[in-house]
């Protein structure tokens, strides 16, 4: 990572512009919802403002970051990749933008999709212009590598990478909620479960626990950032 390429990314008020611009709404999303594809893409740029004005952290987790920041070698830059189609995305990034400001850290957003949306492992080098930062900061995950999002990666003022923060917090165990939800239950035809699971995941996505996930992973970062300040001092 270098000053010039992290100073292409967005800021957090450029992104929420971006997210309700034509350019981003006529690439091709996902609806969570419908577990469908969907173009034009719902325009969340509403939403991420009022979660951005509400998100609030907890008094020792401000203190943290700011300790945090105020070590030599402390954390002082985040980038960000994002898709504004992911409820990850949407639970985490305007908390991330609140943890980088109660700490006097840059923060900078980039997208990781081109026009249509990556379903599966990785883009193919070269094929957008953010290519280069989702397969260096790809998620090694069940012996694969994906384009996992949200990604928030750590540096110090020299770009050195501190941590890197990746889909959501240990704690949420999503593979196994959204894969209950969205399974079959006796009786029902598959347009029904479909039906029925998309209504759960709204609700679950529209529950307390979206925020109670959101301060997990703030949580999750001050932890690893100061037991990598903490470790890298001492013999």
């Amino acid at each position: 990572m270098t000053p010039e390429r992290f100073a292409k990314g967005m800021t957090f008020d450029d992104y929420t512009k971006f997210t309700g611009s034509p350019a981003n709404l006529g690439r091709e999303g996902f609806d969570i919802r419908r577990f469908s594809l969907v173009r034009p893409r719902v325009d969340w740029s509403g939403f991420l403002r009022e979660r951005h004005a509400k998100a609030r952290l907890t008094n020792e987790q401000t203190a943290a970051i700011k300790w945090l920041a105020a070590q030599p070698g402390g954390p002082a830059k985040i980038l960000v990749l994002s898709e504004d189609w992911s409820s990850d995305c949407r639970r985490d990034v305007p908390y991330l933008a609140r943890l980088a400001e109660a700490g006097g850290l840059e923060l900078r957003i980039f997208v990781r999709d081109a026009d249509t949306m990556l379903r599966k492992g990785l883009p193919d080098p070269g094929s957008h212009d953010n290519v280069d930062l989702v397969l260096n900061y790809a998620n090694e995950k069940n012996g694969q590598k994906w384009a996992s999002i949200p990604v928030a990666v750590f540096f110090t003022k020299d770009f050195v990478e501190l941590y890197r923060y990746v889909e959501y917090p240990a704690v949420y165990r999503k593979d196994r909620v959204i894969g209950h939800l969205r399974a079959p239950r006796a009786g029902e035809t598959e347009e029904q479960s479909k039906a029925r699971g998309g209504r759960d995941i709204a609700a679950l996505l529209d529950s307390p626990f979206v925020d109670v996930w959101a301060g997990a992973g703030i949580a999750e970062i001050l932890s690893a950032l100061h037991e990598r300040l903490l470790t890298s001092t001492r013999p």
